[in-house]
C-alpha cells in the first residue's frame, strides 16, 4: 500500500511537471564529459531565481496561519518543511520527468545515472536530500566538485549520478 502511493505521488509530479527538451534522447548525451563548477553554478542561479517565485506562491498557504501562533517553533519547523517539500517536487519532478530543470536546460546540461541512463526515484531523492546537506555545510559539496578529479560533486557520488553535457546536434 505504502509502496502503491509512493508510486502515485511520484507519477503526479512527474505527470504534472511535463517540460521535456524537444528531441533529446539518451544517446544525444556526451557521457564522458561532466560538467565544470562554473556551468553548474550558472545553472543553480538559473534554478534559483525560478524556484524563488515558485516558493513565493507557495507560501501563499502560510498566511492562513493565525498570527498568534506563527513563531510557534512547532510552526516555524512545518513551514521549513513545506518549503522544502516545494522544492523537492520542483527538482524531483524535472529531473524525473527528463533528466533538466529549467535552469539546466539553456546550459545544455543532464542528469544522468553513472552509466548515463535515466535516474530513478531513489537517485533523485538521495540526490536532493545530500544537495540540501551539501548547502548546509556552507557549499563543500559543491565544492569538492573543484578537486575531485572526475569533477563530481558530494550528491553525484552519494546518488550514483551525474550530471553531463547534451551534445550538439
Amino acid at each position: 500500500m505504502a509502496k502503491e502511493n509512493h508510486d502515485r505521488f511520484f507519477e503526479l509530479i512527474k505527470g504534472a511537471l511535463s517540460y521535456t527538451t524537444p528531441g533529446l534522447n539518451m544517446n544525444s548525451l556526451d557521457n564522458q564529459q561532466t560538467v565544470g563548477f562554473f556551468r553548474l553554478a550558472a545553472s543553480i542561479f538559473y534554478d534559483a531565481l525560478i524556484l524563488a517565485a515558485v516558493l513565493f506562491f507557495a507560501t501563499l498557504p502560510l498566511i492562513f496561519i493565525p498570527e498568534d501562533i506563527q513563531s510557534a517553533p512547532v510552526v516555524e519547523i512545518m513551514k521549513i518543511l513545506w518549503y522544502l517539500l516545494v522544492s523537492y517536487i520542483y527538482f524531483a519532478g524535472f529531473w524525473l520527468k527528463g533528466g533538466q530543470t529549467p535552469g539546466m536546460k539553456p546550459w545544455k546540461i543532464i542528469l544522468v545515472n553513472t552509466q548515463g541512463g535515466k535516474v530513478n526515484k531513489k537517485q533523485v531523492s538521495v540526490r536532493f536530500f545530500s544537495a540540501v546537506l551539501s548547502w548546509i555545510l556552507a557549499g563543500l559539496g559543491f565544492l569538492w566538485m573543484i578537486v575531485d578529479r572526475n569533477h563530481f560533486s558530494l550528491h553525484d557520488h552519494l546518488s550514483s549520478s551525474k550530471i553531463v553535457l547534451v551534445k550538439k546536434a
